[in-house]
C-alpha cells in the first residue's frame, strides 16, 4: 500500500491543490482529469467574474510550489474570472516539474471500489488497496491501484433541472435545444442566441445573478432583449444578499446591481414562480407553465437559463461505504452546518478529515462535490479541505485538527428553522436579511431599515429588544425573510 499513488479525481483549483499538498508531505498523487485539459469545468464560465479575491483563490501549499520556479502572484485584491483562474494560476501549476508527472488527462473514473472486495464485505477490507476504473481517450480502458482517493470531481457537469420538486419537468428534455444550464456566455459566443429574444432566468442563487446582469448589458446594446426571472422565494429581496455588509465586495456588488436593474424595470421578476411543464409552441416559443403565488400562469420565453444549482452523482462510486446527509448528499457531518433549510449563510466554519470522513476509510470527497446540493460553497474551504486531509493521509493528526483558515462573512444570515428547531439567541441577534441594522436604527436588519423607509410596517423581524430575549422555537415560516 505504502508503495501505491494517492489518486485525485480531477484537475480543478481543489484537485491541484491537493496534489500540492499531498507532495509537501512526501505522499504520491495521481490525478486522473476527465477533460482533455488543467481546469476543464472552469474553462466553461471563462467568462465569469469570481466574486472572491485572488487572496481566497489560491492555495498556499501551490503557491509555495508556484513561487519556488519564479512565479509571481497575482495582487491578492484583484478579482478574477474563471479565465484567469486557468491562465494564471492553474496552467502554470500543472506545467510544473513537480505536479505535470502526476497528471493524466482524458483520464475519465468511472468506478472506485476495492481490489477483489465488493461493498458488503468487512473482514480484511482496509488492508485491501482501491480499484479505479478509469475511461481513456479512444475508447481504451484502465484499472489503477491506489493507496487512498480524493474525489475533486465537482458537480458542475450534473445541474438541477428546472422543476421546483428536483425533478425535470414534462418536456424540460424536449425543450433542451433551448435551454442552457448553469452561466452561458451571453455577451460572447451565445451573443447571437439571446439578443433581441425574450430570455429567462430560473433561480436565485449566486449563478442567475450574473446571467440576469450579463442579460441587462446586452439589453443595452439590442433593447429588444426581454429579461424574465423566475425565483421560487416569496421574497426575492432576499436574493441580492449581503450588499455593502458582504466582506467579499464583489459578492455584495453582484446582488446590488441585480437589484438596481430590477428596480429599473430591465428585469421582470415572477415570483414564487414553480415551473410545472414546458412546451413547445407553434410560434417557436417555450411555453413555461407553473403556479405563481400559488396560481396557474404560463409565459412564453426564446430561450430559458436555468441556474437552480448543481447535485452530485455519486454513480462511479457505487461500491463505496458513504455516509451521507439524506437530504444534502454531503457527509452526514457536515450537513448541519450548511443546511440551506437552516441558515442562509455563504460561509461555514472551517472543516477537514474529521467532517469529511466515510466509513470507507482513507477515502474522502472534497471541493464543491463535498457540499452535496448545498450553495454555499467557498473555494477556500476546498483548499482548507484537502489540506487536514492530506496531514490526515500522512499520519501527523494534530495537524490535520488544526483550523488553519478565516473565512470572509457574507453580511447575510436568515435564520429560519424547521417546526421545532430553536433558534440561537446569538444567530438572532447577529440580523438577517443583510446583515444588523446600524446601532442608531430602531430595526432589526438592513431589509427592515429599507422597509420602514418606505413607510411599511418593517420586513417582518421582531423588535431588537425581542430578538435579544427571544429563547423560544420559531415555527416554519416565521423568519424575516419569507
Amino acid at each position: 500500500m505504502r508503495s501505491l499513488p494517492i489518486a485525485v479525481i480531477g484537475a480543478g483549483p481543489v484537485g491541484l491543490a491537493a496534489a500540492a499538498h499531498l507532495l509537501e508531505r512526501g505522499l504520491t498523487p495521481l490525478v486522473l482529469e476527465a477533460g482533455p485539459s488543467v481546469g476543464h469545468t472552469v474553462r466553461q464560465w471563462a467568462h465569469v467574474q469570481m466574486f472572491s479575491p485572488w487572496r481566497f483563490t489560491l492555495d498556499r501549499a501551490a503557491c509555495r510550489l508556484l513561487e519556488a520556479s519564479g512565479w509571481t502572484a497575482p495582487d491578492a485584491d484583484a478579482v478574477p474570472t474563471g479565465g484567469d483562474l486557468v491562465t494564471r494560476y492553474l496552467e502554470p501549476l500543472a506545467a510544473l516539474p513537480a505536479i505535470s508527472p502526476h497528471l493524466r488527462f482524458d483520464a475519465r473514473v468511472v468506478a472506485v471500489g476495492r481490489r477483489d472486495f465488493d461493498k458488503v464485505t468487512t473482514a480484511g477490507r482496509e488492508a485491501q488497496p482501491f480499484v479505479l476504473d478509469v475511461a481513456n481517450a479512444g475508447g481504451t480502458t484502465s484499472r489503477i491501484e491506489a493507496a487512498a482517493v480524493i474525489d475533486a470531481s465537482g458537480t458542475w457537469v450534473t445541474p438541477n433541472p428546472v422543476g421546483a420538486g428536483g425533478l425535470p419537468v414534462p418536456g424540460e428534455s424536449l425543450a433542451a435545444d433551448r435551454i442552457a444550464y448553469g452561466i452561458p456566455d451571453v455577451l460572447g459566443r451565445g451573443r447571437d442566441t439571446y439578443r433581441d429574444k425574450a430570455v429567462m432566468v430560473v433561480g436565485s442563487g449566486h449563478s442567475a445573478l450574473n446571467a440576469l446582469l450579463e442579460l441587462a448589458e446586452l439589453q443595452v446594446a439590442a433593447p429588444a432583449t426581454r429579461i424574465l426571472w423566475v425565483s421560487r422565494r416569496e421574497r426575492i429581496e432576499s436574493a441580492f444578499g449581503g450588499g455593502e455588509s458582504d466582506a467579499l465586495p464583489a459578492r455584495g456588488a453582484l446582488g446590488l446591481r441585480a437589484k438596481q436593474a430590477v428596480a429599473d424595470g430591465r428585469i421582470e421578476v415572477l415570483s414564487p414562480f414553480r415551473v410545472t411543464r414546458l412546451a413547445r409552441r407553434a410560434d417557436g416559443k417555450i411555453g413555461v407553465e407553473g403556479r405563481l403565488r400559488g396560481h396557474a400562469h404560463t409565459v412564453a420565453a426564446d430561450r430559458l437559463i436555468v441556474a437552480t444549482g448543481f447535485r452530485p452523482d455519486f454513480t462511479m462510486l457505487r461500491e463505496i461505504r458513504l455516509d451521507l446527509d439524506p437530504w444534502l448528499e454531503s457527509t452526514r457531518a457536515l450537513g448541519p452546518l450548511i443546511d440551506p433549510n437552516l441558515h442562509s449563510c455563504g460561509t461555514v466554519r472551517p472543516h477537514g478529515a474529521s467532517e469529511l470522513a466515510h466509513p470507507e476509510k482513507d477515502f474522502y470527497v472534497v471541493g464543491m462535490k463535498s457540499y452535496g446540493r448545498a450553495p454555499t460553497f467557498l473555494l477556500a474551504t476546498g483548499h482548507e479541505q484537502v489540506r487536514s486531509i492530506a496531514a490526515a493521509l500522512a499520519g501527523d493528526h494534530e495537524a490535520a485538527a488544526r483550523v488553519e483558515l478565516e473565512l470572509p462573512e457574507t453580511g447575510v444570515c436568515n435564520a429560519t428553522p424547521s417546526i421545532g428547531a430553536a433558534l440561537a439567541v446569538e444567530d438572532a441577534a447577529a440580523g438577517c436579511c443583510g446583515g444588523p441594522a446600524p446601532a442608531e436604527a430602531d430595526a432589526c436588519c438592513v431589509a427592515d431599515v429599507e422597509a420602514k423607509a418606505a413607510g411599511t410596517e418593517g420586513c417582518g423581524c421582531a423588535a431588537p429588544a425581542e430578538i435579544a430575549t427571544a429563547k423560544a422555537p420559531v415555527a416554519a415560516g416565521a423568519g424575516c425573510c419569507r
